[in-house]
């Protein structure tokens, strides 16, 4: 995707994910689906879809959530999945969906021209949390709701929730630096932790009624593949992954190694049981 179809705002994230990083996140496509299944789980049942609905796919990434969508609105509803990400869509487009009423656009939802009041539901698995000015995204994603329209998201807690994702990176930060401190509201994983922040930017957008339920969950790092699988999981992609981008292979060995250690506690016969924390947000429309 080119930046400049974007919001001016979102050109570092549009880049991040048009790049490198992109594609690994498309190539772990396969693993990642069975990774978060029971947060797509979650989601389904929390967004309570219903035959023949309108739905916006927010961040749809390669594809696993448009579909879930469109088998729960049936061939009478229909699904866009939206996303900045080329190679993620690309991944997307090749899943064959026969009988599904679904759609991709390669784009940016800050900016997108939705088709005013023609949608039922927006949606969203992981897919909210990189807007530069999310207040502004999600003021223009409700346009497209209808009256009655509804708002279902899932989003990451704070990092002390999830060790799904701190466990790791602390052990990797034994033998590589430290990532470069993010503020608390700039775009990333953990930019939609706060209750308070969540709040502010849906009801600056127009929502109301948002709700917000904490939910612990237990993720298998591994995806069935045993500590190997798991350790391997954290140097493809996340943060782990951008710590040691550029380090010399000796540190990468060594992160690698620590990361194994702290991880061992968790396994469970061929599974790497971590905890992890997910907001499920809800709101309306109007």
């Amino acid at each position: 995707m080119n930046a400049a179809l974007g919001h001016e705002q979102n050109a570092d994230q549009i880049a991040y994910w048009n790049g490198p990083g992109g594609q690994r996140w498309a190539d772990r496509q396969a693993a990642q689906d069975v990774l978060l299944a029971p947060v797509l789980d979650i989601l389904i049942d929390r967004a309570r879809l219903n035959t023949g609905e309108r739905v916006i796919d927010i961040g749809c990434g390669s594809g696993a959530t448009t579909v879930a969508f469109a088998g729960k609105v049936g061939p009478s509803g229909h699904v866009l999945g939206i996303d900045v990400s080329g190679p993620m869509l690309e991944r997307a487009r090749q899943r064959v969906t026969p009988g599904l009423s679904l759609e991709y656009a390669l784009a940016d939802a800050t900016v997108y021209p939705f088709a005013p009041a023609s949608f039922d539901l927006l949606a969203s698995r992981f897919g909210v949390m990189f807007f530069a000015d999310p207040a502004v995204s999600f003021a223009n994603m409700r346009k497209a709701l209808r009256s009655s329209g509804r708002l279902a998201f899932v989003c990451w807690r704070e990092p002390r929730e999830n060790p799904f994702f701190m466990t790791p990176l602390q052990a990797a930060y034994k033998h590589v630096p430290k990532l470069p401190q993010q503020g608390p509201e700039d775009p990333g994983p953990f930019a939609f932790a706060s209750e308070e922040r969540v709040r502010r930017i849906l009801g600056a957008a127009g929502f109301t009624n948002v709700e917000m339920e904490p939910r612990p969950l237990s993720l298998d790092a591994a995806i069935g593949g045993g500590l190997d699988g798991a350790v391997q999981g954290a140097l493809e992609i996340g943060p782990v992954s951008r710590a040691l981008q550029d380090q010399p292979p000796e540190l990468r060995t060594a992160a690698a190694g620590a990361i194994r250690e702290a991880l061992a506690p968790f396994v469970k016969g061929n599974s790497v049981m971590l905890p992890a924390s997910i907001w499920i947000v809800t709101a309306k429309a109007s």
